[in-house]
């Protein structure tokens, strides 16, 4: 006996036993049916975007000004660290690559793989 067969038959057995209820169960039934049917909730397909606002929506509504301020706080300084970092780092970058063009250094030095250890020397001192 597989599964629709038996679903089929339990279906069959409780519409059978339907038409012996009295019509006071059956307009209870009725009733609570429709006020399941009210109380379900529908779902709602909205966009990824849509969704973003109503969860940041939600969530600010419960947040007061000094939470919301101290975040931009730090998410601006880590902003601010981030650049910062960024920009030594080419700052760096450069004054290499304006001592090396500065240089009489020969074609065959740069390839050298002893140029390196003697780069990362020069940066340290």
């Amino acid at each position: 006996m597989n599964e629709l067969y038996f679903a089929h038959r339990v279906r069959q057995h409780l519409n059978r036993g339907l038409h012996e209820l009295p019509p006071t169960t059956i307009g209870r039934l009725e009733a609570a049916r429709q006020r399941a049917l009210a109380q379900q909730r529908v779902a709602v397909h909205r966009t990824v975007l849509a969704s973003a606002g109503s969860f940041v929506h939600r969530h600010l509504d419960h947040l007061h000004l000094k939470q919301i301020l101290a975040g931009l706080v730090l998410i601006s300084g880590i902003a601010f660290y981030t650049y910062w970092h960024a920009d030594q780092s080419i700052a760096e970058l450069g004054a290499i690559d304006s001592a090396l063009l500065a240089d009489d250094v020969p074609i065959g030095a740069l390839t050298d793989k002893g140029f390196e250890v003697w780069l990362k020397s020069a940066r340290s001192q």
